[in-house]
């Protein structure tokens, strides 16, 4: 049955799709003429807030109601600041800190920023409880591990952002945090004993108003053995809309991801997402071009004329997108706080063990800094700038810096940097030691020859009884890597 143009249409208007550059490319200026939703910008689209005010003002001018999504959760995972490194500490400082003030602010801060660079849809808050510490995909990006910690500060991050004219999504429902497996490669299962426990901050997210809900590619079997969340109307429908009573729009996480486009093909898997119950199909992480963005429209388009896809549900889709965007376009901002909100989180959000009786902070010459760099997850971008050596060589000029990824420390690499820093303090810095095992065993290494060494943790502390000194930063945010330095240096 060939697909007439207002089917087209409709499909277009459940879409937000990627693009390649830093302008809005002609297809992109075409689509949203014609009734694209909006687009999801990645770390390709932006060079700083300047650029991307112009960017998104160029989108609204082909379409005034243009959704624009980006994943800004702060820390981590940053797209504004993907070039400097994020100014603000991720979720799980805010959370170490436990002050739901500061965390609404922060949000406020946030939305602040986004909403002047015309960002209307902010892929964040992380709702996850991040139970397993193995999670190869969420950690620091969650507020905590304890269900009640995560659920207040998620309602103090999406009343901070949205009383900016920014909507908040809380993600990746239902719970992606008690899981062993990246989404970006494959399907998670979410152990049926943990799922109360997971849903509660997305059932506080809703009280408190979440304006939008994105999908985790998981399978809970307690709900639904067979399919992914984002394609379960069993989840989507029968647990979202009907039992937790969510009204706002939901979006799927990056709908290429193998999790769910491995069975069915992008295409078939955004067919099968409206139809579960999703009202935005989120694309273009990895495939960011004018053709993929057509096959999911006519993957859509076509599910409705073969019966797959009930074109009501399609119609309910795309008037749940647009009445997001007219509250996007309706909501004001607030003025920014005084710009320093992020480095105050995380200076409070630092902890510091001492296991020497000696004096070994404060570093008052030059030392010589090893981080430990393991490769991060897809959602993290790997040119986002962190660690301790470039904030700690302002304070302590001369300071050394090297930096090793696996396979780079040897027995022999390590005696020598063992050597060059015989005369100097020694700082290790290192992400997620507990999850590397080829991070633990070069730490032991470098303390074996230098126990006075002092031990910077990143990442997620496992332990903090390595090293003459233990400093936990809960992230490697630009802001992190700074109060590590005052800490070391004593100036704080």
């Amino acid at each position: 049955m060939p697909m007439s143009g207002d089917l087209l249409r409709l499909a277009d208007a459940v879409l937000l799709p990627g693009f390649v550059g830093r302008t809005p490319p002609d297809w992109i200026r075409r689509r949203l003429g014609e009734g694209l939703a909006g687009v999801v910008l990645f770390s390709r689209n932006i060079a700083d807030p300047a650029q991307v005010a112009r960017l998104t003002a160029a989108l609204r001018a082909e379409n005034p109601a243009v959704l624009v999504g980006t994943d800004e959760e702060s820390g981590e995972v940053t797209r504004l600041e993907v070039s400097t490194g994020s100014s603000r500490p991720g979720g799980y400082a805010l959370g170490v800190v436990d002050d739901v003030g500061l965390t609404e602010a922060l949000a406020r801060d946030l939305g602040g920023e986004l909403a002047s660079a015309g960002i209307t849809i902010d892929f964040a808050p992380s709702a996850d409880v991040n139970s397993n510490p193995d999670n190869p995909v969420i950690g620091l990006r969650a507020f905590g591990a304890d269900p009640a910690l995560v659920a207040r500060h998620t309602r103090a991050f999406v009343r901070g952002l949205q009383s900016a004219g920014v909507a908040a999504c809380a993600k990746h429902f239902p719970g992606h945090g008690d899981t062993i497996v990246d989404s970006h490669h494959g399907v998670p299962v979410v152990a049926d004993a943990g799922i109360e426990e997971a849903l509660f901050p997305f059932r506080e997210a809703i009280k408190e108003g979440v304006r939008s809900i994105m999908t985790g590619h998981l399978l809970v079997p307690s709900y639904d053995a067979d399919q992914p969340v984002t394609l379960s109307p069993k989840v989507l429908t029968g647990l979202l809309r009907e039992e937790l009573g969510f009204q706002g729009m939901i979006i799927t996480d990056g709908i290429e991801m193998a999790a769910v486009s491995g069975a069915y093909g992008i295409g078939g898997a955004s067919a099968r997402a409206i139809a579960a119950g999703a009202d935005a199909i989120c694309v273009g992480g990895e495939r960011a071009d004018e053709a993929t963005a057509v096959e999911v429209r006519d993957a859509i388009a076509a599910a409705v004329t073969e019966g797959l896809l009930p074109e009501e549900r399609l119609a309910d889709a795309a008037r749940r997108v647009r009445e997001l965007a007219a509250w996007t376009t309706s909501s004001g901002s607030p003025v920014p706080e005084d710009g320093y909100i992020g480095l105050a989180a995380a200076r409070r959000a630092v902890r510091v063990t001492r296991r020497s009786t000696a004096s070994v902070l404060p570093l008052t010459g030059a030392a010589h800094v090893v981080e430990l760099a393991p490769e991060m997850n897809l959602a993290i971008d790997k040119g986002t700038p962190w660690g301790v050596g470039e904030p700690l060589g302002r304070l302590l000029p001369g300071t050394a810096v090297t930096r090793l990824v696996a396979g780079e420390t040897t027995g022999a690499r390590l005696e020598r940097l063992i050597g060059e820093a015989a005369q100097r303090p020694l700082v290790i810095v290192v992400r997620d030691a507990h999850r590397y095992d080829w991070q633990g065993e070069a730490l032991r290494h470098l303390l074996s020859a230098r126990p006075d060494a002092v031990v910077v943790e990143m990442g997620l502390p496992a332990r903090s009884d390595l090293g003459a000194v233990h400093i936990a930063t809960y992230g490697s945010a630009r802001v992190c890597g700074q109060a590590a330095a005052e800490v070391l240096t004593g100036t704080l």
